[in-house]
Parts: structure tokens; sequence; C-alpha cells
């Protein structure tokens, strides 16, 4: 790149530290740090034109986790880790709301309801007499009794007529959400360049590298903060995950209201602005779906569809908008990666597709990460 003394000099030269990644996770680092070094350069570098990877293609989910997805999580993990992990996801969204407030992020207490397939007798069975279980483990995070049975009072139809409903659980508008973070964090005069893939990082001891796509500079550490894309610069147990979103038109009277999750939280749906945004079908082809690109296939567009029309809106006309795709990051274990790499890189990844709940809280930990 064709880059004047000026530009290497303002934006390039003695760089302390370095985020790649502008997503939620990145922003917060950043956040973090331009308030504990006030007088540090910071700089971050995001290879799109806006976030890529799931910071603003998601559902816009609070995400404590439904009641199929707490019992699923149990199977993999104790108790105590279960307990953990909801814990940082509920900590996370406050502190998410509270940097930002409820106004700024638009955020709605509307409550988190899981629904079953008829098919699913078995599952529905099961968390049916899970229900005390669940808030008695999750009452020292919670404060209450977060897990509760609800009618079908939405109208969906070929599911069970009773739900599970997390009385706590929200939504929040994302794109607010990034405009946000990014306002903050740019008036504490960080720096951010757009549109630069980093493809080499190389720690040197007393430095560390940076080749990107763009040109080539040296930063004191480095923050690696792109979740499911971060296996393609570290060796760690993550892998992307694909995540397909279909949008109705608005529709008139629309009387769903809440977030909604369906088949263990492999499908998921909520009310925007009239519309039902309604994402998900992993579970059906995750070969394919274990993927760095973005895009949508038939065989999970015709599902999404099916569902929308079958189960969700069987009485009502609605027209799709668009469909767009997100990649989340995954691996054996749901707890996020944040560590210290080598001498001078670091890393917070593998969110799990609980991003907004706990983008904040490992933005932080993996800025504390810096003495």
């Amino acid at each position: 790149m064709n880059l004047s003394y000026w530009e290497y000099k303002t934006w390039l030269y003695n760089v302390d530290f370095t985020i790649i990644g502008s997503g939620i996770v990145g922003l917060n680092t950043a956040l973090s740090l331009s308030i504990r070094f006030p007088k540090a350069k910071i700089l971050v570098l995001e290879k799109g034109i806006l976030p890529q990877g799931a910071s603003t293609k998601n559902a816009g989910f609070a995400c404590f986790g439904s009641i199929s997805e707490v019992l699923s999580d149990l199977r993999q993990h104790s108790e105590q880790e279960v307990q953990q992990l909801v814990q940082k996801r509920y900590d996370g969204i406050r502190m998410l709301r509270k940097n930002l407030g409820d106004a700024a992020i638009d955020f709605q207490q509307l409550g988190g309801h899981e629904l079953f397939v008829e098919k699913g007798q078995e599952l529905f069975e099961e968390c049916m007499e899970s229900i005390s279980k669940m808030n008695e483990l999750l009452y020292p995070v919670f404060g209450v009794n977060a897990f509760q049975t609800n009618a079908n009072s939405f109208r969906f139809k070929n599911i069970n007529e009773q739900y599970i409903t997390n009385v706590l659980e929200g939504q929040i508008d994302t794109g607010k959400m990034m405009v946000s973070l990014l306002r903050k964090v740019q008036q504490n005069n960080v720096q951010l360049l757009n549109g630069v893939s980093v493809e080499e990082i190389d720690d040197n001891g007393g430095s560390v590298t940076v080749k990107t796509d763009q040109f080539e500079f040296n930063s004191k550490k480095i923050l690696m903060a792109t979740n499911g894309f971060a296996a393609q610069l570290l060796q760690e147990d993550i892998q992307p995950a694909r995540a397909q979103v279909i949008l109705t038109k608005p529709i008139q009277n629309l009387h769903i209201k809440g977030t909604f999750h369906l088949d263990e939280g492999y499908y998921y749906f909520r009310n925007i602005d009239n519309r039902i945004l309604f994402g998900g079908g992993r579970n059906l082809d995750i070969e394919n779906e274990t993927t760095y690109k973005f895009g949508k296939t038939d065989v999970i567009q015709k599902q999404l569809k099916k569902l929308l029309k079958e189960v969700i809106l069987p009485e009502t006309q609605f027209e799709l908008d668009r469909s767009w795709s997100g990649i989340m990051g995954v691996g054996n274990q749901k707890r996020p990666i944040v560590k210290q790499v080598s001498n001078n890189v670091y890393c917070g990844v593998r969110l799990g597709g609980m991003g907004i709940a706990i983008g904040s809280s490992v933005g932080n930990e993996l800025a504390d990460l810096i003495d």
C-alpha cells in the first residue's frame, strides 16, 4: 500500500495495542484498555466494512440459555461449570446494559420462551421434569425462579400447548448496540481501520509484526478478538459455525412479542419492528455449516420458510424481506478461550453463540490479561 509518512506515523507507528476484530469483544477490549491506559496508542483492525462474523448479524437475544440448552450443557459440564457459564452470560448482559444504557441498545425484557414440536414430546417431558432442578441450580445466579410454564398464547401451531419460559430473557437491537460501542471507543481516542485483513502475526519477543493484505507494521501487544475466524491465525479448539437468518416484511398487528427457541436452541425467532426474524437450522447440515463462508443453502432456507409458515405464522399472510448469515465460534467446550498465547499475543475467542451475553465480559477479561 502506498502509505505517506503522515498516514504511517498517525495510524501505524509506535502502536501499543492492536486488537484484531471490531465486534463486541474487540470493542469492549479496546474500551477497557483505553480506560486503563489513557496514554496508549490503541488500534483496532477489522477486515470488513462493518464488523464481520456475528456481532451485527445475530438475532439480538440476551441469551442466557433456554432450559433444554442448559440441560444439554449439563451433559458435557458439571453443575458448577454450568452455573458459572450462566452466571457469565447474565453478568455480561448486565455489564452491557450498564455500559451503554437500555435505551441505547433498545433492551426489552419480554421473556424467552422455549417451544416444543409435537414430535419432541420426550424432550418436553424431560424439560418439564427439570424445571424445579434448574430453578434451584440457577437461583444463586438470577435470585428468582426464572423458569416457568406458559400457555400457547401466541397461537403457534404444531407444537405442545405449553411453553417453558425464562422470565428474565430479553432482546436488543444489535445495530444500535454496535453504534453505541463504536461511539464510546472513538471518544476514547481508539483508532479503527476497516477493510484490513490480518494474514499473519509474528511474535518477535519484544513486539509483534503484523502482516495484512494492505500493509505491515509492528505492535507491542496483539489481542485477538475474531471469534469464529480465530483458527485462521491461532491453533486453538475453535470451529466456525454459520447461522442462516430470514426476516419478514412488516406484518400489520403482529401479536408475537419476545424471544423464542425451538429444537434445543437450533432454531430461534423474535419480533423486531413488526417483523419476524427467524434463524437456525445448522443441525440439518453441520458439515457444510462448519465454514468461514457467508451464504445460504436451499436445505436450510426451505426448512426455515416451512417452519415460519406451519408453526410461527400459520394464519398470517407474510412476505420475506431479506436473508443473511453470520459466523459464530464453537468448540468442544462452551467456555470461551481467554488466554495469553505467546509473549505478546492474547486471545478472547470461541463465544459459542452467546456473544451478546458474554462479549462485554470476555472483552474485559482479555484486556485484564495485560499487565
